[in-house]
């Protein structure tokens, strides 16, 4: 039975699930925003927005927490350097998921992720 377990497995155990996180996290961050599975992409969510969250703080302990979960300094350095004072103000809801339709090869639903701008509208890919 699985009462109380949140997540999703995504089909592979734990160590290949944080791998797969921590790496479309890492693209997600240089890119602003990725095309994935919808499963996938929520569950992005569930690590991104807590990273930014952490961003906003501005501590080193805050910082410290981010090299944690992300092993690219310079990635944690622009997490802190504009992900953090853009979304100051932001209470949450840092990203948005955009639903693509399914995939050619095996009709999967696929899906955009990406951070919420203030006034822009959201990007078609």
């Amino acid at each position: 039975m699985r009462h109380r377990k949140s997540g999703r497995r995504l089909g592979m155990p734990i160590d290949r699930r944080k791998a797969l996180l921590r790496t479309m996290a890492v693209s997600m961050l240089t890119h602003d925003g990725i095309n994935t599975t919808e499963a996938r992409a929520k569950e992005l969510r569930r690590f991104v927005e807590p990273l930014v969250t952490l961003a906003k703080r501005q501590d080193l302990h805050a910082r410290r927490l981010a090299l944690a979960k992300l092993p690219n300094k310079l990635l944690v350095e622009k997490l802190f350097d504009v992900y953090g004072p853009r979304y100051q103000s932001r209470p949450g809801g840092y990203t948005r998921i955009i639903k693509l339709g399914p995939r050619k090869g095996d009709s999967a639903p696929m899906a955009r992720i990406e951070f919420v701008e203030d006034e822009a509208e959201p990007t078609t890919v």
